[in-house]
């Protein structure tokens, strides 16, 4: 039974909460709803933050048990403020992932030839860039923290409107204007779902991340072979700055690994393939091995 998106600052001792991209509306709330479900949590209280930095630290600061943030969208490639974050909090872990299929909407209170501005989170707009650029090319883009954020915004506008979903323009009263609208059609967003506590080592896909002693020939390659030569595959592997010196990066990984039938042959590999890693990097980070659903 989820209970209600939070409205005050009390809540009952025995209740799960669970922090989010707010507001309501979101794709993010639409993933912790299925999530919530997946993990068969009953007493659930949905805690919108503004901002992915924001979700991630309620979590970490104890403010909520759990936390849902987007990593990765097949069109525009990861998140890099959940990646940011994940790095900067690596007491936490992933407990599981959901793939969610995206469809975008162009949704406002006008009609679809008087918008000259159009608003949603980058990566929405980003998602949407050709068929803005056919259908709106004059229209200013406005970036936003989150796309029902976006359609909270443009509600009673005439010239305004937003990219988000038809359950965002259902929350704010907007019309649906076009849909879908995203390039591609098979545009999806993995969500992972946060908690603090133990990583578990067993598990269809397990992330990542490191950063190197040195910037030396060979080095990464040398740090990706301890994944190789025990039958690892890599399904992602993406770079972000360290934010400390130029050139210098911190590496995230995803990792397939057996079957749940060999479940225990997955867990010694990966634990081998760490310890051969951890002296080659600066720092090491598991963020776990954890379940995978996608939805149709």
């Amino acid at each position: 039974m989820i209970l209600s998106v939070h409205s005050g600052p009390l809540w009952e001792a025995d209740v799960m909460r669970v922090a989010f991209l707010g507001p309501v509306g979101t794709y993010g709330e639409q993933a912790t709803l299925q999530l919530v479900e997946l993990e068969g949590w009953a007493d659930v209280e949905l805690v919108p933050q503004l901002g992915i930095r924001a979700v991630v630290q309620a979590l970490a600061a104890g403010d909520c048990d759990a936390a849902v943030v987007p990593v990765e969208n097949s069109v525009e490639g990861g998140v890099t403020a959940c990646l940011d974050a994940l790095w900067e909090h690596p007491e936490l872990a992933i407990a599981r992932a959901l793939v969610l299929p995206i469809r975008h909407a162009l949704v406002g209170s006008g009609s679809i030839e008087g918008v000259s501005e159009v608003l949603s989170h980058p990566q929405a707009l980003a998602q949407c860039s050709q068929w803005l650029a056919d259908h709106l090319p004059a229209a200013l883009q406005l970036p936003t923290s989150s796309t029902a954020e976006a359609a909270r915004m443009v509600a009673g506008s005439r010239f305004r409107a937003a990219v988000a979903s038809r359950q965002a323009a259902a929350e704010h009263g907007l019309e649906v204007l076009a849909y879908p609208i995203n390039d591609v059609p098979g545009n999806c967003t993995r969500f992972l779902l946060l908690r603090r506590g133990p990583r578990h080592q067993e598990g269809p896909l397990a992330s990542l991340a490191f950063s190197l002693h040195s910037n030396q020939p060979g080095a990464l390659l040398e740090a990706l072979a301890c994944f190789a030569h025990r039958g690892l595959n890599m399904s992602r592997i993406e770079s972000r700055p360290s934010k400390r010196e130029m050139g210098e990066y911190i590496f995230f990984v995803d990792l397939e690994l057996p079957p749940s039938s060999a479940s225990r042959q997955s867990a010694v590999a990966l634990t081998e393939a760490l310890d051969e890693l951890q002296p080659l990097c600066e720092h090491l980070a598991l963020f776990g091995a954890y379940p995978l659903t996608s939805q149709a």
